[in-house]
């Protein structure tokens, strides 16, 4: 048999085969065999392979149409996505064609096979679900107020969350919180999914008793911390010291002169410096009581100055921009300075053109004038600047009296020089 150059004869094949060892003879002829076979199985593990509403896939992307985008299931046949899925508002295109993405599928019927990028209730379920279980905290949004408490949206599901358990703190409706992003606890996950109810103020109580037992243990009674006001109430304020740490000023630990009430010195959200008076436990929870006044403790006055320091630092006709805290019905209480606050009281202001009383508002700014202090009851008459009260013609009439006194002296006691 004649050869060419560069071809091979049946013995050259016959040789190279020969040549190969018994062992990778053996492995050539069952690897093939091998990889065949699992991949026949695979295939007929996904042609009988079943999906069902709410399992979730990673499919490939096998075609971007001009209404839907075809991929692969994992099974016999493909699954359909609508083509809006996969582009943004501008129409541009978020995957290409062979890109893998994660899908829900949304029907099953038939050969049908229906997906989207988007979980179903039966996934949102089983994610809160999963939450419920490993006790851990999930994100949601209060939308709206009802009966006995709010309703959170959470991952598209309608939870319940009762107004005692919205805040650690007291809340009256719940309408403040309406809009806002929180974390919650579920407490309570029934009927798949259509009986939830959670809990914020769960979650805040683990962080306050976390922050307080941190805060106790680097800080010690008598020490000077700097603190935020959260909220005043009719006997005291509430600093914030630490996250989820609070602590109360009692209105008496505000200032040294004596006030009506907390919003005379203080406002939400106020950065105060405030000493660490006692730390106790009752019930169960630790209580830190505050002072802001012995921060800067003053002189004791001796028993000279006690009658001086009685009466308040103004004069009478003295001008004040003061801010309303308290009315009543027979008047208003104004601030003039921080601890120092006088009486307006509804006659003083007459017939002013400019204030009326039924529109004066608490916190409203009003200028006063001083009209009468009186030292040992510390208490401060004001009036209207310009405007004459009921009791102003003692005023007036102490003055004139003065005045016809000194003028009828001062006669006597020149005609009496003139007769010497």
């Amino acid at each position: 048999m004649s050869k060419t150059k560069g071809s091979k004869t049946n013995t050259d094949y016959m040789n190279e085969f020969n040549s190969g060892s018994d062992e990778e003879f053996e492995q050539s002829l069952e690897k093939p065999e091998e990889d065949f076979g699992s991949l026949l199985s695979e295939s007929f593990k996904n042609q009988s392979k079943r999906l069902k509403v709410g399992d979730k896939i990673r499919g490939k992307i096998l075609n971007l149409g001009s209404e839907e985008v075809f991929v692969t299931t994992g099974t016999r046949h493909e699954g359909i996505v609508q083509r809006k899925e996969f582009f943004d508002e501008e129409g541009k295109a978020l995957f290409q064609v062979g890109d893998t993405v994660d899908l829900f599928v949304t029907l099953v019927k038939g050969s049908e096979i229906r997906l989207s990028r988007n979980p179903t209730d039966r996934n949102l379920a089983e994610d809160l679900k999963q939450a419920f279980d490993q006790d851990r905290p999930i994100q949601g949004r209060v939308v709206e107020v009802c009966k006995g408490g709010v309703r959170v949206n959470i991952k598209g599901k309608l939870a319940f969350c009762p107004i005692s358990q919205l805040d650690s703190a007291r809340i009256e409706s719940g309408e403040e919180f309406i809009g806002r992003s929180l974390e919650f606890k579920i407490t309570e996950f029934s009927e798949g999914g259509r009986n939830i109810v959670v809990s914020r103020r769960k979650l805040l109580d683990v962080e306050r008793e976390t922050g307080m037992t941190s805060f106790l243990a680097d800080t010690q009674d008598g020490a000077v911390v700097t603190g935020k006001v959260t909220r005043l109430e009719t006997f005291g304020a509430f600093v914030e010291l630490a996250p989820g740490v609070e602590g109360l000023v009692h209105i008496s630990e505000i200032a040294w002169s004596r006030i009506g009430a907390p919003s005379e010195v203080l406002t939400p959200g106020q950065s105060v410096q405030v000493k660490l008076l006692k730390r106790e436990v009752l019930n169960g929870r630790a209580k830190i009581s505050l002072s802001i006044k012995q921060v800067n403790p003053r002189e004791i006055p001796s028993k000279e100055e006690k009658s001086e320091s009685a009466a308040p630092k103004v004069t009478i006709g003295q001008l004040f921009d003061g801010k309303i805290t308290r009315k009543e019905l027979y008047g208003v209480f104004v601030q003039l300075e921080p601890g120092m606050n006088g009486l307006l009281h509804k006659s003083r202001i007459g017939d002013s053109k400019e204030i009326q009383f039924e529109k004066l508002r608490v916190n409203d700014t009003i200028r006063v004038q001083v009209v009468e202090v009186k030292g040992a009851e510390r208490q401060i008459s004001l009036g209207l600047p310009g405007v004459q009260g009921e009791d102003d013609w003692r005023l007036d009439y102490k003055s004139d009296s003065s005045a016809s006194l000194g003028t009828l002296g001062s006669r006597f006691a020149a005609a009496l020089q003139k007769k010497r």
